[in-house]
């Protein structure tokens, strides 16, 4: 379900599918870096100005699924213009520092990120852009990620499919919302 807040900021209400704390699993495989499945945390927040702020948190799964240790965390801005233009600002705990521009495609809810800047620290390791895709597929938010270094072309490298977290004051401002005249059965809704 998706709710526009009443307190969104007009600017938003095209990323509202975004909003909210997302959970699930993924894929990470890029050449030099170890190959793994990795479980993922990501939250889009608002406070009413015209941006939306990220956090992402991974971290490498054992065959059972067993958080193991940290992959990365990165946290930054969203915003959208009028003419469905995405920036984004991005910091990651490699030191990496990105500046992400896109589109959010007509009619549905996808964007499509690459770098336009990125700045490192002397600790991170080899990084010269990317590319990113985000969509909501059947309630869920999908991405794949790529990325390019000096020694290796523009490819995918990590991809997550997330779930929508639920949670009990989610669940208390639906049931606050459901009409007086709800069906006993709950049958009749539906008819």
């Amino acid at each position: 379900m998706i709710e526009i807040p009443s307190d969104l900021h007009k600017d938003l209400v095209p990323l509202v599918f975004l909003l909210g704390n997302w959970a699930g699993a993924g894929v990470h495989d890029f050449p030099g870096s170890e190959k793994c499945n990795f479980g993922q945390e990501v939250t889009f927040t608002h406070d009413g100005r015209d941006f939306l702020e990220y956090r992402s948190h991974t971290w490498v799964l054992d065959n059972e699924g067993n958080k193991v240790r940290p992959l990365e965390s990165e946290s930054g801005y969203w915003r959208v213009d009028a003419h469905r233009k995405v920036e984004v600002t991005m910091t990651r705990d490699d030191g990496v520092v990105e500046i992400w521009y896109g589109e959010l495609a007509a009619k549905k809810p996808q964007i499509d990120l690459v770098t336009d800047a990125v700045a490192r620290t002397a600790a991170s390791g080899p990084y010269t852009g990317g590319k990113r895709l985000y969509g909501y597929v059947n309630s869920d938010l999908m991405w794949v990620g790529e990325k390019q270094t000096p020694e290796v072309e523009l490819r995918p490298y990590m991809s997550a499919h997330l779930k929508k977290v639920v949670t009990p004051e989610d669940v208390e401002r639906w049931a606050k919302a459901l009409p007086d005249d709800m069906p006993d059965d709950g049958i009749a809704f539906f008819k």
